[in-house]
């Protein structure tokens, strides 16, 4: 056998080593990235004595009402990741970018009730002349890493500056898709309260807010917000975590009451018998806001399908269903449109309201009911 020439064995030994400085410059500058504030650190502080005598944590996780795996039965970690890889949806963004109405929140009258969509799952809602936001996510990427989960073309048409004075923000749990690290920062200055499930509140005292202003709750708990203001802290069949660990934070839906109106949001979540129960428990909503898209058979307990949102809108004994969870970011691969289409079809003959406003076009909650249009075919036929 030839021996190799002091050369050769020279060049592999660098190239050895060049590949061990990339490795080794790649963990750490990974390590360094992870040390950025918006990853935060899960639970504990003021609220840890909560967490731990709270019926609903148990071997250091929150747990759901009902068993709740994140993927099916004949799902994986790795058979999720190579059909991402693998398979290619239709459809998955629209084309063109998606109709806005840009109204001034700033000079609306706050004793006027309203809700206005900003897309996915955020809203900004006035009751009883409280102003109050519920999972503000302004950035234009839902991801821990750039470029991921990019918001649709035309939707990023808000931002915090737009916001008047928020006396209540709410935050449903810890996802990025919900818990936006920039959003919430720049929302500070102008928030007077914050409520959230247990352990989530930890974030915000971590990205500057003062630990007076945040009320941290369990499920099945109220918080009396302002004079007038009720949030009822509620379950939803969910998961958290906002990198590696899970569940060490808790999820959760919220009602807001006010002496004359109840309004639901459901985070994110599967369909349960839970909303039977607080449909009955509070005695019906003006208005559900419903998890309603980013729905697949492989993850079919943590998100409803668009039938399942209809059902949950009876349940819970609502007078008007707005769908959400849709409209802003691609999360799995059906048809962007098709919850809007699909919730439109199960809504017929229902005893409710089908609300389907563009983002940013508000919904008056007195007066004649307005009807609004089935804007996502116009997108398509653009």
């Amino acid at each position: 056998m030839k021996e190799e020439s002091p050369m050769t064995k020279n060049g592999r030994s660098c190239r050895r080593r060049l590949i061990l400085l990339g490795l080794t410059g790649g963990a750490v500058s990974a390590c360094a990235y992870l040390q950025h504030p918006k990853f935060g650190a899960p639970s504990g502080g003021e609220a840890l004595p909560l967490i731990l005598s709270s019926p609903h944590y148990r071997d250091g996780r929150f747990q759901n009402l009902i068993p709740t795996p994140v993927l099916s039965e004949d799902s994986n970690v790795v058979s999720v990741l190579l059909g991402n890889l693998t398979t290619r949806g239709e459809r998955l963004r629209p084309e063109s970018p998606l109709p806005v109405r840009k109204t001034d929140l700033k000079a609306l009258d706050r004793h006027t009730d309203l809700v206005v969509w900003f897309g996915h799952s955020s809203c900004f809602v006035q009751l009883a002349g409280r102003r109050i936001l519920v999972d503000p996510v302004f950035g234009a990427y839902a991801a821990p890493i750039p470029f991921v989960n990019r918001a649709f073309d035309g939707t990023n048409a808000y931002a915090a500056h737009d916001m008047p004075e928020i006396d209540c923000l709410l935050i449903t749990h810890d996802h990025w898709d919900h818990l936006d690290y920039a959003s919430v920062r720049e929302l500070e200055p102008k928030t007077r309260r914050v409520v959230t499930p247990l352990g989530v509140g930890t974030y915000l005292e971590q990205w500057g807010y003062a630990r007076e202003k945040i009320r941290e709750a369990d499920w099945f708990s109220a918080v009396d917000a302002h004079e007038d203001l009720r949030i009822h802290v509620l379950p939803a069949r969910h998961f958290s975590g906002r990198l590696l660990v899970r569940n060490r934070t808790q999820w959760a839906g919220f009602a807001v009451e006010t002496s004359g109106r109840r309004i639901f949001f459901s985070g994110d979540g599967g369909y349960g018998p839970h909303f039977a129960g607080i449909g009955k428990h509070l005695g019906g909503f003006d208005l559900a806001v419903l998890d309603n898209g980013q729905y697949d058979r492989r993850w079919a307990y943590i998100h409803m399908t668009p039938e399942e949102a209809v059902r949950a809108a009876v349940d819970l004994r609502a007078k008007a269903l707005l769908p959400a969870h849709v409209g802003r970011f691609c999360l799995a691969k059906h048809p962007w449109d098709e919850p809007f289409e699909r919730v439109v079809a199960a809504s017929e003959g229902k005893p409710f309201r089908l609300l389907t406003p563009m983002i940013g076009e508000p919904i008056l909650l007195d007066g004649p009911a307005r009807l609004f249009g089935h804007w996502w075919k116009q997108v398509e036929e653009a």
